[in-house]
């Protein structure tokens, strides 16, 4: 069987289990791994253990392993790949929102830039929240401070909601350790502090059309401060009384995002241009060992991991059943994305088996179709279609991710796990958890949101893959 009539078979399963029997994304997943499995022959399985170079032992025992076993190995890999690195990064989370962390850098940027600059002050903060915290926590934690300053001055409500948004998502699926851009990255052998360095440059040059675009619908809308919670009206002003000094420390609060970076981005710099010398002076031994040791992905986000929650029950004062309650609600969430995110491992494994990789390479040739954009229209198809920005990403890489194998792209692979990140962002709609959660909790009408956070983060999208083609063309680093 044609492995395109394979694939359209596996993105019906996941798309129809998702949208039309309302099934949870793990059980779909593993659904579509298995019946992909279930229709890839055994000359495909042997076309992909060659591909791979396996001794003909190891080819032979491939070749004869059970659907299940396959799947299960898929699913495995991943988990092996991603798991201490989604927990980690769910800790870490946690510990800015509970210890107050968070709150301290967003209130020290509105600080910073001042009430005329409020809007670089939430684009940037949901930036740097947003490439450990995922979109809807930050979301959740911005918008009472969006509303506080809104009905303080009274207009600008769109552009402060408008420029959180901007900030955080495109963070949420470019910038690991956030489970999208993560899996991708590991998927296409992408070394992930190189994944980190690019997606903040790319997501930082996208800002600058998400802010045109906010300036410009917020001088076409007049969207008023509509607030009918009264929980959340109390939370709000819990926030808006809470004292500075009773928060943690600005060094303290940002530690646990900085860190990561610079161990894991300094860590590819170094091995990058230290490693590669001949001679190596002493110096150049400890950074090497010293990078070797904590530039490790996931011994950095352990470490950071470490001092948030210190922070945390430094906050909590010996609250220890309060304490290990966050912790494990943290670690539970933590489970549940770990689960989802292997199985889109397992259904991009078996996808590779079917040999969809050389097949879309082909097609590509054939109609003179470049590799970049083809990505990220079979990402956007995939979001449009189901929803989820990281199901869609997990999708893609698992239908593209041959097209690295062979190293023939003419770029690096960074640019195509950047051009898929970047087509997760546009037309999310009503089948989004996210369009409802900014809806809702902004009290905007459904179409005040189609015109604002999804025109707008459609845009962005579309500039960044014009981005990343224009640098994979002049700095394409092969």
């Amino acid at each position: 069987m044609d492995p395109l009539i394979i694939l359209a078979i596996g993105i019906i399963v996941v798309v129809g289990g998702v949208l039309g029997l309302k099934l949870h994304p793990f059980l779909v997943l593993v659904l579509g791994a298995m019946t992909v499995a279930l229709f890839t022959s055994t000359a495909k399985l042997e076309a992909y253990a060659d591909s791979k170079g396996m001794s003909q032992d190891a080819k032979s025992k491939f070749v004869k392993s059970t659907i299940g076993s396959r799947v299960a190995d898929g699913f495995g890999n991943t988990a092996g790949k991603i798991g201490i690195l989604i927990a980690m990064a769910a800790l870490i989370g946690m510990c800015l929102l509970e210890s107050g962390a968070a709150d301290r850098i967003i209130r020290s940027a509105l600080k910073l830039f001042g009430e005329k600059r409020a809007p670089f002050a939430f684009m940037g903060s949901g930036f740097t929240l947003g490439i450990p915290v995922y979109f809807d926590t930050v979301f959740y934690l911005m918008i009472p401070l969006a509303k506080a300053l809104a009905t303080r001055t009274g207009k600008n409500f769109c552009l402060y909601i408008c420029t959180i948004i901007a900030g955080a998502t495109i963070a949420h699926s470019l910038v690991p350790p956030t489970p999208g851009p993560l899996l991708v990255a590991n998927e296409l052998n992408v070394n992930i502090g190189k994944m980190m360095i690019g997606g903040i440059l790319v997501g930082l040059l996208t800002l600058i059309v998400g802010y045109s675009y906010a300036v410009w619908i917020n001088k076409k809308l007049d969207i008023p401060v509509r607030e009918n919670d009264p929980e959340a009206m109390a939370k709000m002003e819990e926030i808006a009384q809470k004292d500075t000094k009773d928060l943690p420390s600005l060094f303290v609060s940002l530690l646990p995002i900085v860190l990561p970076v610079f161990l894991i981005a300094g860590g590819t710099i170094v091995k990058n241009t230290i490693g590669k010398e001949a001679e190596k002076s002493a110096l150049d031994v400890l950074c090497l060992r010293f990078f070797n040791f904590f530039g490790d992905k996931n011994i950095a986000l352990t470490i950071s991991a470490i001092i948030a929650l210190i922070t945390l029950a430094m906050v909590m004062k010996g609250d220890t059943s309060r304490f290990k309650a966050s912790m494990s609600k943290a670690i539970l969430s933590a489970g549940g994305i770990i689960l989802i995110t292997a199985a889109g491992g397992a259904f991009g494994a078996t996808l590779q088996q079917t040999g969809i990789g050389p097949r879309i390479k082909e097609l590509a040739t054939s109609y003179h179709i470049a590799i970049l954009p083809l990505a990220f229209f079979v990402t956007v198809l995939v979001r449009t279609a189901q929803g989820s920005a990281t199901v869609a990403m997990i999708t893609a890489v698992g239908i593209l991710s041959g097209l690295a194998a062979d190293g023939n792209l003419g770029f690096d692979p960074l640019y195509l796990a950047l051009a898929i990140g970047c087509g997760s962002k546009p037309f999310p709609w009503m089948n989004d958890s996210g369009f409802w959660v900014i809806s809702k909790m902004s009290g905007m009408t459904e179409s005040e949101t189609l015109k604002t956070s999804s025109s707008m983060m459609s845009l962005m999208g579309l500039f960044g893959l014009i981005v990343i083609m224009i640098a994979a063309k002049i700095f394409p680093m092969v």
